[in-house]
């Protein structure tokens, strides 16, 4: 048994699961944000087992089986929110000391072509994700910081990059590069790599499990569906095609993202609003998606709280909702058809009349939802009717555990 630690690391936050290896026991996880503030919070969900006690900082649940620590903070940087994580980890019994930790696992948003799989990280494969900052500028810097942080605080631990991109690397040609001059792809890497990878890659392997179907056998399309959203298309267990392209600004609309436009329109709106390149990039990755068009909010919870009384927030769920069944159409076709269709992430697994809305967009293929099954499901559930032609699927994604199974893997090859 091992305990291997799963990170997220973020600009201003750091996500993190411990779980026991192989036993995929989940021992804690927590959630560091606003990290370079006076007052980040810092909170570390962990299992009771009956040695803990109800304090200030310390809630139980109602049967006393999981605690709740939570504190408002000054957090310096991302070493001091690991510093301060690994502290409160020590004070809190859920480890006795450092070295108990043998591996960490990193969730890097691109690894661009030079990596199809997870890699043990050393020196040249941190260097290669920085010079990739340009393919995810909002996340593999901070991934980057968050990996050398690590290796500072815990030296002894195997450092593992797994890479949002990776799985869609089986991608063929056809549908990975752009209608643009050959050499740029040749001399820049111009063309698609997707994202959220990793959480596509569970939620299929899951899909298959939940309909004891062979994964090599199935046509599925994944929606991972949240702040962040992407389509993919997944045949015989690969990524086929998927919506988010050489950053994961591309595809859908997302919460402050555009998702797809049209470049000259960018250029035209620059000239006409007098903006530079790095305050276009701005507007297009913060201030655009359903944030842009409802003008009050990017988070969907709010939108459908007004959607009834205001026309801007009832619009931005309508475009949301209209961009994935796009996507769901086209990969339909580029497949040949699909056996099932599965939603993730915050939107996807708990909006559930957003969910309702894309499937009956889509009854022309003869899939159908079961109102009782979507409404009522609290786990991971098949959402569609008996006699839906394509199955319908709710499967909470978990990245975290898909990252401690490959550090296993990589732990075992060291």
């Amino acid at each position: 048994m091992a305990k291997i630690m799963a990170v997220n690391a973020g600009s201003s936050s750091l996500k993190f699961q411990l779980l026991e290896m192989p036993a995929e026991e989940v021992i804690a996880q927590g959630l560091i944000e606003r990290i370079g503030m006076d007052d980040a919070i810092i909170t570390i969900k962990y299992q009771n087992d009956g040695s803990v006690v109800a304090t200030e900082d310390i809630t139980l649940s109602d049967d006393g089986k999981k605690a709740k620590f939570k504190v408002v903070a000054p957090v310096k940087d991302h070493q001091v929110a690991i510093n301060v994580m690994l502290k409160h980890l020590s004070e809190l019994g859920i480890i006795e000391n450092l070295d108990e930790i043998v591996g960490v696992g990193h969730r890097v948003v691109s690894g661009g072509e030079w990596f199809n799989s997870s890699v043990v990280v050393d020196e040249e494969v941190l260097h290669k994700i920085e010079r990739l900052a340009a393919y995810a500028p909002l996340h593999n810097p901070a991934n980057a910081m968050g990996i050398r942080a690590f290796q500072k605080i815990l030296p002894h631990a195997v450092s593992v990059a797994v890479f949002d991109t990776s799985f869609h690397q089986t991608m063929p040609k056809v549908n990975y590069l752009y209608s643009l001059p050959y050499q740029y792809y040749t001399r820049y890497g111009a063309r698609k790599y997707g994202a959220h990878g990793t959480s596509h890659r569970y939620v299929a392997h899951r899909a298959a499990e939940m309909l004891d179907r062979d994964i090599n056998d199935l046509k599925l399309i994944t929606l991972h569906l949240g702040a962040g959203a992407s389509a993919t298309a997944v045949q015989n267990g690969k990524s086929y095609d998927t919506s988010m392209g050489f950053t994961p600004m591309a595809g859908l609309t997302m919460a402050t993202r555009v998702g797809d436009v049209d470049a000259s329109l960018i250029n035209y709106i620059q000239e006409h609003e007098h903006l530079s390149n790095e305050e276009m990039m701005d507007v297009l990755n913060k201030k655009s998606g359903l944030l842009g068009i409802s003008t009050i909010s990017s988070d969907m919870r709010d939108l459908e709280a007004v959607r009834d009384t205001n026309e801007h927030a009832n619009l931005a769920i309508d475009m949301f909702v209209n961009r994935v069944v796009r996507y769901v159409g086209q990969y339909i076709a580029e497949m040949n058809g699909v056996d099932a269709i599965i939603f993730t992430a915050g939107i996807g697994e708990n909006g559930y009349e957003v969910r309702k809305e894309i499937i009956e967009k889509l009854s022309y293929f003869g899939v159908t939802i079961d109102d009782a099954k979507n409404t009522g499901m609290r786990d991971e559930a098949i959402v569609s009717t008996d006699d839906s032609k394509i199955k319908v699927l709710v499967v909470p994604t978990n990245e975290e555990l898909m990252i401690a199974r490959d550090v296993q893997t990589l732990m075992g090859e060291k």
